[in-house]
């Protein structure tokens, strides 16, 4: 796990510079070609430089381990960086939307052909980013990093965005000089859209909101795979950055000593945590099984 962290954080810095450099040349090219699809495109990449930083720090603070302030980890930084990310799109795309708008207002220059190829240029490298993202963001869990592969990948759809407008207002300066605004507009709702959906899934976590029940399934069947682990009574989870912490009650024989009842729940939380990678740890809270479920032959 630290290994794959460790190549994440490389991902979300190779990020950085590609951006930045996508973000230069997009604005140098598109305010010298008259586009404002070209430009918007690249004020939305020179947001990515900053997303990109904040999930590389947010990675690299959740990798921290655990010490007595933090009993759990670090990982909520790693989901706060995610929060953060959500909330800098939100206002990237309204800045856009309002420079858009604002363009909209000017004297009309018609934009030059070249515009076009930044934005070729954007969606290759977005498109390899966004799946290097998304499969270490998968392997790690880690809600920063998919957020960041979900940026890239509405880079794509805004490059489309805005070379569409672009390529209309090309067709016909003249008549169809709205189009590039309107192109440049679009880019910035994208990421509007984008960053919404990305608050929610982050506020979703940090409301400690329950994994899918698939997981929890997961859970029950390895734990009750121990031996005198007789049955579930209750089973929760919640995510802290970018393992879950577990909550069990865990059911044994009622005439077993205190001593036999901790081995058993001992033996569960290192099944849970060999077999889960993705969990963190598992608190265990033993009670007896009820002896009408065990008169009534009613295992697990």
């Amino acid at each position: 796990m630290d290994a794959l962290a460790r190549t994440s954080r490389r991902v979300a810095f190779i990020s950085i510079l590609v951006s930045a450099a996508l973000a230069v040349l997009k604005i140098t090219v598109g305010l010298r070609a008259n586009s404002t699809a070209v430009v918007s495109d690249g004020l939305e990449s020179a947001s990515d430089v900053l997303t990109s930083g904040i999930v590389f720090f947010g990675l690299t603070l959740a990798m921290r381990p655990a010490d007595k302030e933090h009993p759990y980890g670090h990982g909520r930084f790693e989901t706060l960086s995610a929060l953060l990310v959500g909330t800098i799109l939100c206002a990237t795309g309204a800045l856009i939307c309002f420079h858009s708008l604002q363009r909209a207002f000017e004297p009309f220059h018609a934009p030059e052909f070249y515009a076009v190829w930044p934005l070729f240029i954007s969606m290759g490298c977005k498109s390899v980013l966004w799946s290097l993202k998304r499969t270490f963001g998968r392997r790690l869990g880690s809600e920063a990093l998919l957020a960041d592969a979900s940026n890239d990948g509405m880079d794509m759809i805004s490059a489309l965005v805005a070379l569409a407008g672009l390529g209309i207002t090309l067709i016909n300066p003249k008549r169809f000089s709205a189009f590039d605004d309107i192109g440049g507009f679009g880019v910035g709702v994208i990421v509007i859209i984008l960053g919404l959906g990305v608050v929610r899934d982050t506020v979703l976590q940090l409301t400690d909101t329950m994994p899918d029940e698939d997981k929890l399934k997961e859970i029950r069947g390895v734990a009750l795979q121990v031996p005198g682990a007789l049955a579930i009574e209750k089973c929760f989870a919640r995510k802290t950055g970018l393992k879950h912490h577990v909550d069990l009650h865990l059911e044994v024989d009622p005439h077993l000593t205190v001593q036999a009842s901790h081995e058993i729940a001992r033996e569960v939380r290192v099944r849970i945590k060999e077999n889960l990678d993705w969990v963190a740890d598992v608190l265990i809270h033993v009670e007896p099984y009820t002896l009408d479920r065990m008169s009534a032959g009613h295992g697990k």
